[in-house]
Parts: structure tokens; sequence; C-alpha cells
């Protein structure tokens, strides 16, 4: 009979609680809003040495820091892909993305990436001028005309 009773009463897991009732866990990033792993940046963090100590809101505010500038460049990058009729986004267009972007372009200055050359730019100097025979035409053409009589 002892038996019996210890069977239909639940057991107790490490801590005091109930060994077969547990909670969904409900991930940081979940939490926050986010799809950037906090639980990865914060394990990177401390790995890195980076401080001493850091408070628990800091791997969610870089999270979601990263997942800001992540968002910008795929949308500046995905215009750049519609504008050449192009579906998939290839490291010319992040090239053409970040260096039309005056502040992304100020933020990734020094940075090389692979295959994706580099801005279309012509010196002003280089241009053909235009020539002064046909501008002096034009002037002639509307000197020429009569004026409109009212």
């Amino acid at each position: 009979m002892e038996s019996s009773q210890a069977t239909t009463k639940p057991t107790r897991g490490a801590g005091g609680r109930k060994g077969g009732d547990r909670k969904k866990s409900v991930s940081k990033s979940v939490k926050a809003g986010l799809q950037f792993p906090v639980g990865r940046i914060a394990r990177y963090l401390k790995k890195g040495r980076y401080a001493l100590r850091y408070g628990s809101g800091a791997p969610v505010y870089l999270a979601a820091v990263l997942e800001y500038l992540a968002a910008e460049v795929l949308e500046l990058a995905g215009n750049a892909a519609r504008d050449n009729k192009k579906n998939r986004i290839n490291p010319r267009h992040l090239c053409l993305a970040i260096r039309n972007d005056e502040e992304l372009g100020r933020l990734l200055h020094g940075v090389t990436i692979a295959s994706g050359g580099v801005l279309p730019n012509i010196n002003p100097v280089l241009l053909p001028k235009k020539s002064t025979a046909s501008s002096s035409q034009a002037e002639k053409a509307s000197a020429t005309k009569s004026p409109k009589k009212a």
C-alpha cells in the first residue's frame, strides 16, 4: 500500500519543484522581441573578456543594434538588386548599397567587400566639354526669332 501511495504523489525534483510540470522555456531573444540571438551574444561577451562585468541589458542592446544594422543593409542591398533586375543579392549589390548611403559609408569606410567592385564615378574633368559652336548656334537661333506680338 505504501508503494502505491508513493507513486501517486508527485515526485519532487531539485530545488523542491515538481518533476513533471515544467514551463516551456522562453529565450531572451523572444522576450526582447528580437531575431538576433541574445544568449549567444552574451556568451561571446563573456568569452571575449571585453570587461570584467557587464549588465544584463548589454547583450540585448547589442543584439538590437546589430539587428537594426543588418536590416538596414539588407533593405538597401535588396533595392539595389531590384534596380539591377535581379532577385538575389550579391556582393556587388551590398557594395553599392553601403557606398551610396552616407552614414553606412562612413561606418564601413575602411571595409573591403570581396567581389564588390567600386562605385561608378567619372571625374568631371575627363568628360567632354560642350562645344562652343553648338552653344553659339543655339543663341543665334533664339535671337533670330521675332518676338510674339500681343
